[in-house]
């Protein structure tokens, strides 16, 4: 390797092609929690209940905080380094909002297979860095992510949700990113014995998620990689998606605001998001239809091959209270891999489970309860009116999203 610097099938696939926002995701690789401009919540997530106001985070205390620590390299580990190539000055795509998910194509110098076995981030500028995610781009998919990148004169290409290059998106089962990272995240590392392969060719997507609530000011981030040669023998791990929609109406007594009907939520949505608000209205087909306005929603896949689950994490935005995901729910064989009663949105990393074998044919099952009066004690809601919350990108959106880390039966280990 060079040195470098810098419930069907063919609904599913459907549903996978508008399953581009499911990152402002807690990381199921790499572990760390998301943290916002101005929706932290700090103590005990059950304070909330009877809450004094939690304090902004503000973009001094963001750029104050630590770089995340740097842990003892493995024995056969090495690290690379890859950086923007130029900065970037961060804008709401639309001219609406306060997010911009800028993708930066990075080129790791692959002339060989690896295993990818951590990483963290180094943010240029931590005042507009929300959170960072890396996508794996496979040696047939990077001159479509290359024309990507010279279709505009700024660095990098506008990508709510995914990486945006074509063919990314192609399996919910093995999803395509890498790793994520959010400010004050310590360095990473898969657990021992385990890798995510990277063929010779191989490119890195960088998604960077800009908050612009505190302005506007230039950007140029680097990543470092864990890997290990591909000829060592390690387990291949991946990525297990397990989202479900969100339907969460206005309260009764605010019910007459202007977005308090779904097609007024979903047109305000495809303003701000663009083809990525679709996930709104395909997530219904992934999960079946009838979900109607609820504070709770559930999503139930079967699996397709037999897969040992080793790690498992919950994804929601503020007005997220609870979180679960159960294999095999309703049968005696029941077991629960994730269960959050309060949830924090500080606190969203990847939790390793007791390793648990499935079966095809065995179901995994999501559930989430969203609430609508935590818009009331939170500072990132100040000034807003209440509104139906669809599946969205932005910190006022929501997300229903389990994750788990998977290893598949019957895979190669070592060289292919």
């Amino acid at each position: 390797m060079s040195g470098a610097t810098t419930g069907r099938p063919g609904v599913r696939r459907l549903a996978v092609l508008a399953l581009t926002c499911l990152l402002a995701v807690a990381g199921v690789v790499a572990g760390v929690a998301v943290l916002g401009t101005d929706d932290r919540r700090d103590g005990d997530p059950a304070s909330v209940l009877s809450p004094v106001d939690p304090p902004e985070v503000v973009a001094e205390q963001l750029s104050s905080l630590p770089p995340g620590k740097e842990l003892p390299l493995r024995r056969g580990e090495k690290r690379m380094s890859l950086e923007m190539t130029e900065e970037y000055t961060p804008s709401a795509p639309s001219g609406d909002g306060t997010d911009d998910y800028r993708c930066f194509l990075l080129d790791p110098g692959l002339d060989e297979d690896v295993w990818l076995t951590g990483s963290q981030v180094v943010p240029g500028n931590p005042e507009v860095v929300h959170h960072v995610i890396l996508f794996r781009v496979e040696p047939d998919q990077v001159e479509a992510a290359r024309a990507l990148d010279h279709k505009t004169v700024d660095p990098g290409w506008t990508c709510f949700g995914g990486s945006g290059v074509e063919g990314a998106a192609a399996n919910i089962s093995d999803a395509s990113w890498l790793a994520a990272w959010a400010p004050g995240g310590d360095e990473t590392q898969l657990r021992d014995g385990h890798g995510i392969r990277l063929e010779a060719g191989t490119q890195v997507v960088m998604q960077v998620h800009y908050n612009l609530l505190r302005g506007q000011s230039a950007d140029r981030s680097a990543t470092r990689l864990r890997w290990m040669p591909g000829s060592r023998d390690l387990t291949p791990l991946h990525t297990y998606l397990m989202p479900a929609p969100v339907e969460l109406p206005c309260r009764a007594a605010r019910s007459d605001g202007p977005l308090c009907e779904r097609d007024a939520a979903m047109v305000d949505l495809r303003r701000r998001f663009g083809a990525a608000a679709s996930t709104a209205d395909v997530l219904h087909l992934l999960c079946g239809e009838g979900q109607g306005p609820s504070e709770t929603t559930t999503c139930t896949r079967r699996v397709s091959q037999p897969m040992t689950v080793l790690g498992a994490a919950g994804h929601m935005h503020l007005l997220g209270r609870e979180i679960s995901v159960v294999a095999n729910a309703g049968t005696p064989e029941e077991r629960t891999l994730l269960d959050i009663d309060q949830w924090d949105f500080d606190d969203q990393g990847s939790k390793p489970v007791e390793p648990l074998r499935l079966e095809a044919g065995e179901t995994l099952t999501v559930t989430c309860t969203h609430q609508q009066w935590l818009r009331d004690k939170l500072p990132a809601f100040a000034g807003q009116e209440e509104k139906y919350v669809l599946w969205g990108e932005g910190s006022t959106d929501e997300m229903c999203l389990g994750t788990l880390q998977v290893a598949y039966d019957g895979e190669p280990v070592g060289r292919f």
